[in-house]
């Protein structure tokens, strides 16, 4: 949060608990003309002060530093970058004192816009049904054939006043018929849409499991703790690989039957990441072409689902999550963030990053994991006694659609719209499988050390195209001197960064030769 949410929040809060600027000033050991300044956003405030002043004012540290409020802020900050919002003059520097006085006031905001998305979201698929697809195409122009004979039938019998009976029953008849196939046409349309919405979740669930994921700052202890009592046991077994030592726990622990089939084999729509476990037959199936790193990992998962249960719920529950989507999403976030600490302990792999300097071609041979494995394990070391570098998160697909994400301080990634064109992430499209590494500015002057590379999961047959994604990892200049990755740069050398923005909307940079919409504010 910035230095003025700091400030309206410490004044907030000493109103709150009744105490006045010279009492609270004098247990701090400061002025009150000091604390004066704090309050008024006119100095900053860190290091044992800040640890004192949540001490006195009750709060946590990261909620007074505005840690925990990050999230909201950046959300609030960027929701006047939509097109609804044009012609309202919203100044983004107000976001950080409505999060400071009242961040329920914000989330309420945020809660009716997300809203706002999932309706245009459906509105965009049904417009695209209609416009696109040729069963229902069809069934609108049975619909209207329908509804013209219904029409007609009736009209001739309500205008023509002698009609014999032999054509009044046969209008009559018409008219039935005509109806029931209109019936069955209309159930049809029902059931088309009500398939289709199934398909096309709701964004709010994705949203507040990201809530969820980073108000715990992507560390969770208890489960880093079951996940290395899982695997000293399997360790300890009598198997010669730890992949034995998996399988077997699945097959005669859990009576688990894994199972590996064709690509071609009928019903394997239904696999995720090249997997499907049907609880009901005990079967856990891969496809024939999923790699060695997918299979371990999903074993392990469905191993930390199985006999962790009760933990994974309990923690699901603690986050009061509105909706059973949403807690289905967090229960399955949990279950891979423990599958990913089974596989790469904690202490390991972070002494394992420090050492080879978060070389992560180093690691994926060290660990057997992919690529977007090791990034994922990356972002979870987040332990205060024992902290790794603090990246940020993201994957993206070519078109530019992004899948994952997790933010961090002063590195905005968008979550409504694109972002912008000169990350690296979207020049690692252009050489597939090559590292590419970037010093990204942002227009504030802050500075990051970029990572990115693209991934490809395999294609099933020849005819099939690989699917390809592009990961990004970034951090702090500050800790850029920590990884291999600064080799050849000269990282503080201002000139030689790549000036890039959060998106079009909300980058203030002049003249940019990649600006795709107009800003927000108007540039100088």
């Amino acid at each position: 949060m910035s230095i003025a949410a700091i400030g309206y929040k410490i004044r907030e809060q000493r109103k709150k608990l009744g105490l006045t600027q010279a009492k609270v000033a004098q247990q701090l050991g400061i002025s009150a003309p000091y604390l004066n300044l704090i309050e008024s956003n006119k100095r900053t405030v860190g290091g044992s002060l800040i640890v004192r002043l949540a001490e006195l004012l009750h709060l946590e540290v990261d909620e007074l530093s505005g840690l925990a409020e990050q999230r909201l802020l950046d959300d609030l900050r960027e929701l006047p970058a939509d097109q609804m919002f044009q012609h309202i003059p919203l100044e983004t520097n107000f976001a950080d004192e409505i999060v400071a006085r009242n961040p329920n006031w914000a989330r309420t905001l945020l809660t009716l816009y997300r809203a706002y998305l999932d309706n245009n979201q459906a509105l965009r698929m049904f417009g695209d049904r209609m416009s696109l697809d040729p069963q229902l195409q069809s069934s609108v122009h049975d619909m209207l054939t329908h509804i013209t004979s219904i029409r007609s039938s009736a009209e001739i019998l309500n205008e023509m006043e002698h009609i014999d009976k032999a054509q009044q029953d046969r209008f009559h008849q018409v008219i039935h018929s005509e109806s029931t196939e209109l019936s069955k046409v209309a159930e049809n349309l029902v059931n088309l849409f009500g398939h289709q919405s199934a398909k096309n979740p709701s964004l709010a669930p994705t949203e507040e499991l990201d809530d969820f994921l980073i108000g715990h700052r992507n560390y969770f202890p208890q489960l880093e703790s079951i996940a290395w009592e899982i695997r000293e046991s399997i360790e300890k077994s009598s198997y010669l690989t730890f992949e034995e030592g998996i399988s077997s726990r699945l097959e005669h622990q859990h009576k688990i039957r894994i199972e590996t089939i064709s690509p071609n084999a009928p019903g394997n729509d239904t696999f995720t990441n090249q997997t499907f476990f049907d609880p009901d037959t005990r079967q856990l199936r891969f496809l024939a072409h999923a790699p060695n790193t997918t299979r371990r990992f999903q074993m392990v998962r469905l191993i930390a689902s199985l006999e962790q249960q009760d933990t994974l719920n309990e923690l699901v529950n603690d986050a009061r999550l509105t909706s059973p989507a949403a807690r289905q999403r967090a229960f399955l976030a949990l279950s891979a963030y423990t599958a990913g600490a089974i596989l790469f302990p904690y202490n390991q792999f972070l002494d394992a990053a420090n050492a080879c300097r978060y070389d992560i071609e180093i690691l994926r041979q060290q660990f057997d994991g992919s690529y977007e494995q090791i990034c994922h394990r990356l972002i979870t070391l987040r332990n205060p006694e024992a902290e790794g570098i603090p990246f940020a998160f993201l994957r993206v697909d070519p078109a530019g659609y992004v899948s994952k994400r997790f933010p961090l301080y002063g590195f905005p990634i968008p979550r409504y719209g694109h972002a912008c064109p000169l990350w690296a992430v979207f020049s690692a499209f252009q050489a597939p499988g090559r590292i590419f590494r970037q010093i990204s500015e942002f227009p504030d002057g802050h500075r990051f050390l970029t990572i990115a590379s693209t991934v490809t999961k395999r294609a099933a047959t020849f005819r099939d195209q690989p699917v390809l994604y592009g990961i990004m990892l970034s951090c702090d200049i500050l800790h850029a001197d920590r990884t291999i990755y600064t080799e050849g740069i000269d990282f503080t050398d201002k000139t030689g960064s790549q000036k890039v923005g959060p998106s079009c909307r909300l980058c203030t940079r002049p003249n940019c030769q990649q600006r795709q919409e107009p800003p927000l504010v108007a540039l100088h």
